[in-house]
C-alpha cells in the first residue's frame, strides 16, 4: 500500500521535524465537490438506464482514485489521507462518501428529496465550518483528512 513520507501532523502537536500539511480550504473542498457531482450527474445522464448506479458508485469510490483524489480534488489539487499518514483507499473513500451519496439518493425523489438533498449539504457545509480541522461527518467516519497537495511527496 502507498504511504506519506511521514504522518500528517497539524501546527498543534508541537514536533518541529515533522513536516506540516494544511488542512484544505472550504472553499477549495466545495469546487472540487461540485465538480465531482457534475461528473456524477453527467454519468446519470448520459448511460440511462444504468447511468444512475455509476453516478453513485463514482461519488462513493471517487476518493480512492489517483492516490487519494477525486477527478475534482485532482483538479483543484487536494488530497484525502487517513489519519495515520496513509493514502485514501476505497474502503475509507466508501465510508466517507455515505453522507454525500445519500444526498444522491435524495435528489431523484422531487421536493421532499430536494430538501433533504440541501439539508444534507448544509449540514455537512456547517460541520466543516464549525470543526477545528476541517473534517465533516464523513472523515470522522473513516479518519481521514483533506489537505492541500503542495509537496506532498508518495512512496511506493
Amino acid at each position: 500500500m502507498l504511504t506519506m513520507t511521514e504522518e500528517v501532523n497539524f501546527a498543534k502537536t508541537g514536533t518541529s521535524d515533522a513536516p506540516e500539511y494544511h488542512k484544505a480550504g472550504i472553499l477549495n473542498r466545495f469546487v472540487a465537490r461540485i465538480i465531482d457531482l457534475i461528473i456524477a450527474a453527467a454519468f446519470s445522464m448520459l448511460l440511462y438506464p444504468v447511468g444512475f448506479f455509476a453516478g453513485l458508485t463514482y461519488i462513493l469510490i471517487a476518493d480512492g482514485f489517483f492516490d487519494g483524489r477525486s477527478l475534482g480534488k485532482k483538479l483543484i489539487n487536494l488530497r484525502t489521507i487517513r489519519r495515520d499518514g496513509e493514502l485514501c483507499s476505497y474502503k475509507e473513500s466508501v465510508l466517507r462518501n455515505m453522507t454525500i451519496a445519500g444526498a444522491y439518493l435524495f435528489f431523484f425523489i422531487p421536493y421532499v428529496g430536494w430538501l433533504c438533498t440541501l439539508a444534507i449539504i448544509v449540514v455537512e457545509t456547517l460541520i466543516i465550518i464549525g470543526n477545528e480541522k476541517g473534517l465533516r461527518i464523513g472523515d470522522e467516519l473513516a479518519k481521514t483528512i483533506v489537505i492541500e497537495n503542495g509537496g506532498v511527496k508518495i512512496v511506493k
